[in-house]
């Protein structure tokens, strides 16, 4: 085991390496100068509040409302401030509410609420206008508003945690939640009892890792049924030493999804196992800085790609955080929260 890995300050350096990348516009870029997308942005912003950085996070989350568009959407990618993918993905714009929902599990702070709410509102309205018939919900709008039509399982997945946490915002606030429940229904029907309607119009995503655990992670299959879909493709995703594949077809370990596995098999009370796999990440961080790599391919022994994400530190302060209970946010991915306000 890793020294003082359950130990907030074994993180610092990730911890100031955000802080350093964030814009006075609170911004938080991948990288220094590099692009910056909405749910990134939000997980970068989690990973400082797990770190009590309530001002920097804060700051992050005004950035959102700033730049928020008149139908409650963000675009999916931005350069200097400036819109640069005009591409508006679902999953990202519901994202806000899981990290404003997370802030308040850590601070109890319900004028904050309050004065998010609004944004959070706006994206709500934005994600029940692209749910379908069916209860799936598109993955995207391209830059002529146009549905795309497709629906995917670790995007539909991640919007069903974030409307369980809308869910739990707009009872905390007293607001009407009935469609935000109904809606939150509809997906998890879609996504247990319609596997018809995702990946309809492309490629499977089956072989990526993410569509294994994301729908334990987010709430969607528990018990035994999330312990047997775990077990059923462990041997293809996970590198015993090393961490989880993106792939399961390739030998590229991601320490990100690693560190949202660990948060899963953690929601399965797979404690030592997710330790386990959680204390095999730290062999990925360089040695000159302690920053994170994006991902190791195990077979050539070297990193790639040569970055170190905002995004990637703030998953694995998220997981230590689940792990070893640094903030009352510890719990956000591991109860469902929309019937608890």
């Amino acid at each position: 085991m890793i020294q003082n890995s359950n130990h907030l300050s074994f993180y610092r350096d990730s911890i100031e390496y955000i802080l350093n990348v964030q814009s006075s516009d609170g911004a938080i870029c991948w990288e220094k100068d590099a692009k910056l997308d909405p749910w990134d942005h939000v997980e970068a912003a989690m990973g400082l509040a797990v770190a009590g950085e309530k001002k920097a996070s804060r700051e992050a989350y005004y950035w959102m409302v700033n730049n928020q568009e008149e139908d409650g959407s963000w675009f999916s990618e931005y350069l200097d401030g400036v819109p640069s993918n005009l591409k508006k993905e679902s999953n990202f714009v519901a994202y806000f509410a899981t990290g404003i929902f997370h802030d308040f599990l850590i601070n109890k702070d319900t004028e904050f609420v309050e004065e998010m709410f609004p944004a959070i509102d706006a994206a709500m309205h934005f994600i029940l206008s692209m749910q379908t018939e069916f209860g799936d919900i598109y993955w995207a709008k391209d830059e002529n508003e146009n549905l795309l039509d497709d629906s995917l399982i670790t995007g539909c997945s991640s919007i069903y945690k974030s409307l369980d946490c809308a869910e739990a915002l707009y009872r905390l606030l007293g607001q009407k939640f009935e469609t935000i429940s109904r809606s939150k229904a509809l997906l998890k029907d879609a996504l247990l009892l319609r596997p018809e309607r995702f990946d309809r119009n492309c490629e499977s995503k089956e072989r990526y890792s993410m569509d294994w655990y994301y729908p334990i992670l987010c709430g969607l299959i528990s018990g035994n049924d999330g312990l047997q879909r775990i077990r059923g493709k462990w041997d293809q995703f996970i590198v015993p030493g090393l961490g989880c594949k993106c792939v399961n077809d390739e030998p590229w370990i991601t320490i990100a999804e690693s560190s949202e596995l660990v948060l899963a098999l953690i929601k399965l009370d797979e404690k030592q196992k997710a330790e386990s796999l959680f204390n095999w990440l730290h062999q990925w961080q360089d040695k000159e800085d302690n920053l994170y790599w994006t991902g190791y391919v195990h077979t050539d022994k070297k990193f790639w790609p040569i970055e170190k994400p905002t995004w990637t530190a703030a998953a694995v302060l998220l997981a230590a955080d689940s792990l070893y209970n640094f903030t009352s946010g510890s719990e956000l991915f591991l109860k469902e929260w929309g019937s608890l306000y």
